[in-house]
């Protein structure tokens, strides 16, 4: 019984909405684009969002960054003479984080030298990274062929090298890639393997590079020592350098923060002047991830205020619709229709107006980023929570919004509405 009364009622309320289809059309549009811009700037922020994320996770989150940085002051008191300026992390540096601290699990020293890489006529200039086989295990990377280094190839003093992706098709295209001799500087290496190489993205740079090309610490330590020299206009600086870079690999997550308190803590202790840098991917994507949520609460709120603006064009409409039909409402009344019936019958018109206009407008909302994805080469996700929010919202903003026109139709007196022209 309760069942028919509600599915006459629904078709009465198509029925009424079906007589002015232009008006109900338009009425919906600002549902429309409320949900749909809603779903998409959600879409949006959550493929960026989750770029940012990808980008902080590939560094592992139970890892800590360590950086040489050259110190502020040793740039002001560069002169026209040569000179010598020495800064950096050090070996000691690197043994004592791995002999001293408990909770460390691995430690990954690198050293870094620009070289020209040259194979047959083919030259590139690459970053030589010096470091040992459990690199490849801290910065996971797919292998395209070949092995990675093997704990004999640092026993051994093995010149042997592997390349990241774009060095690789720059240096070895149209040759078979793994056992080339490829000479770096003035030292021929054995290509023993390729590794895909990520993007550097954000304000946190990845480890690595896309020229990178990697070779045993020892063998980079005794054939390119400490030193470097570093031309710039008018002048020359003599650099030493022992370790760029060493890699931290913590025990448990939990211990992630402290550790990196006390290894900055340690470093401060026997470096003079800060020059090195302590990255936390941890801590970046914590961070990441509270800025994404009030980046979602932002764009969510922005877009909601087209779906407002809807809500109101359906209020505006439904009292017109009451004014319009109150005769129709004096004679229901008159012949015993109930105040809960004629707020039904108008409720029931603004949900389909609504929730039709959000139906459409998660169409909208699901397209326009796959469009975005395609056209701008933008990285987008359409969450799902995104699109039950908006539906959501749709149909609840048909409720609020035509609440008062419909108590306002239930309200009005049987015999004044019969008398209404």
């Amino acid at each position: 019984m309760h069942q028919s009364r509600a599915v006459r009622n629904i078709r009465l309320g198509i029925k009424s909405l079906m007589l002015h289809k232009l008006r109900s059309f338009l009425t919906i549009l600002g549902v429309v684009f409320g949900v749909g811009s809603v779903i998409a700037m959600l879409a949006v922020g959550e493929g960026a969002s989750q770029e940012a994320l990808d980008q902080i996770r590939k560094l592992g989150s139970n890892n800590i960054i360590l950086r040489a940085v050259k110190p502020p002051e040793e740039e002001r008191s560069a002169t026209q003479d040569a000179r010598m300026s020495m800064y950096g992390l050090t070996y000691e540096d690197e043994r004592r984080i791995r002999e001293t601290m408990p909770t460390v699990n691995c430690v990954v020293p690198v050293k870094q030298v620009r070289k020209e890489g040259r194979l047959g006529e083919r030259s590139l200039e690459l970053r030589l990274m010096g470091t040992t086989p459990d690199w490849f295990r801290l910065v996971s990377r797919h292998m395209l062929a070949g092995r990675t280094m093997r704990p004999r190839d640092i026993e051994e003093k093995a010149a042997v090298c592997v390349l990241t992706e774009h060095g690789a098709r720059k240096l070895l295209a149209t040759r078979y890639s793994i056992g080339q001799p490829l000479r770096i500087g003035g030292d021929y290496y054995e290509v023993i393997g390729i590794v895909r190489n990520e993007q550097s993205g954000g304000s946190m740079q990845t480890p690595d590079q896309e020229v990178d090309a990697y070779i045993p610490l020892n063998v980079a330590r005794a054939r390119f020592g400490d030193m470097s020299l570093r031309r710039t206009s008018g002048s020359h600086e003599f650099e030493r350098v022992e370790l760029h870079m060493v890699l931290v690999e913590i025990r448990s997550i939990d211990d992630v923060e402290k550790t990196a308190r006390a290894v900055d803590a340690m470093l401060a202790r026997f470096h003079k002047k800060t020059d090195y840098r302590v990255d936390v991917p941890l801590a970046l994507l914590q961070q990441a991830e509270a800025t994404k949520r009030t980046f979602n609460i932002v764009l969510g709120s922005i877009a909601g205020i087209s779906l407002l603006v809807g809500g109101i064009g359906i209020m505006n409409i439904m009292l017109a619709s009451v004014t319009e039909r109150t005769r129709e409402i004096g004679i229901r009344r008159a012949i015993g229709a109930k105040r809960s019936q004629i707020i039904g019958q108008f409720l029931i018109e603004t949900v389909v107006l609504s929730s039709v206009g959000g139906m459409i407008g998660i169409g909208i909302g699901i397209t326009l980023p796959w469009l975005i994805t395609l056209f701008a080469g933008m990285p987008t996700v359409v969450p799902a929570y995104g699109v039950v929010l908006a539906l959501c919202i749709s149909v609840g903003v048909g409720v609020i919004f035509g609440i008062y026109p419909a108590l306002r139709a239930a309200n009005l007196d049987p015999i004044v509405a019969l008398r209404h022209e």
